[in-house]
């Protein structure tokens, strides 16, 4: 008799806008038991996915399942970097990012299966002045709206793409010194996206030829740009064809020192902070163990 793992899933409830109790038992009915041993809990507060996975670490799990969007991964796989364990995903989020460029699939069915057959890879993680990134952190406007998106209700895309229209209008470029494994650019930019992943989530790709198995940032700098173009923007970004676009520069690098104008918001796997005007940001290579498709 082998024995079963012990996997915990931790479930926000409020990812996405939508309902979660049913969960545990759709998870009951698809997990593979003859592999796992499963536990569930229930977050109740931002930060709290975090505090779980760092006690579940501790206490003889192996597997701990973010069941969330990005900012449920981010801390969840904060913890399971720590402790050497290893993430699985549900992506139940509203953008889902990192679960997009894993291939994970927003059905949970079958994002269960992907867990049932437990294939382990590592991955790249990343840090922005100390705090663990997965999938893209950034300063500039993405920061901003994120700051201002979090104090905003109603969450889910439409309200994302509402919001950032009303704010694109007075956002004013800042500007940017950034020193890249040790070249220095100076740059005005609208932007800068710091991508482990390719893409902030519903397929919006900034960093379209990025991987986070390659030990490299891509550094994103959106330039300023004209009102008018910003529906240019949207298509490039939704087209993936950002690495050709002028609206776009991409560096890549290990090691990046960003200095900006003045503090302020920043996000890290969309989650909003502030952060001083100085960010340290670099890569861990290979660093994450997580189920893979």
């Amino acid at each position: 008799m082998h024995t079963k793992i012990n996997i915990l899933f931790i479930i926000n409830p409020i990812s996405g806008g939508r309902g979660k109790q049913a969960i545990p038992d759709f998870i009951d009915k698809y997990l593979d038991k003859e592999k796992f041993s499963p536990n569930f809990v229930f977050t109740e507060y931002p930060g709290h996915a975090g505090e779980l996975a760092d006690e579940a670490s501790v206490k003889n799990f192996d597997v701990i399942v973010a069941a969330g969007g990005d900012g449920t991964i981010n801390e969840v796989a904060t913890q399971v970097l720590k402790h050497n364990k290893i993430l699985g995903i549900l992506p139940l989020g509203s953008g889902n990012g990192l679960a997009r460029f894993l291939k994970i699939p927003n059905n949970i069915r079958y994002a269960l299966n992907i867990i049932n057959n437990f294939q382990v890879d590592q991955i790249d993680s990343a840090e922005f002045n100390g705090k663990c990134f997965f999938n893209l952190a950034g300063i500039g406007f993405d920061a901003h709206l994120s700051a201002v998106f979090s104090k905003d209700k109603k969450r889910g895309l439409s309200g994302y793409v509402k919001l950032g229209f009303q704010e694109v209008f007075n956002y004013k470029a800042e500007k940017y010194i950034l020193n890249i494994d040790g070249v220095t650019f100076k740059r005005e930019a609208f932007a800068v996206s710091v991508a482990n992943s390719s893409q902030y989530g519903n397929n919006v790709y900034v960093a379209p030829n990025a991987s986070i198995k390659d030990g490299l940032l891509d550094i994103c700098i959106i330039k300023p740009f004209p009102i008018i173009k910003l529906p240019v923007l949207g298509y490039v970004m939704l087209s993936g064809k950002a690495e050709t676009s002028d609206m776009i520069e991409i560096i890549k690098g290990k090691k990046v020192k960003i200095t900006r104008e003045k503090a302020g918001a920043v996000h890290v796997d969309g989650e909003p902070l502030e952060m001083g005007e100085i960010i340290e940001t670099h890569i861990n290579p290979l660093s994450l163990n997580i189920i893979v498709p």
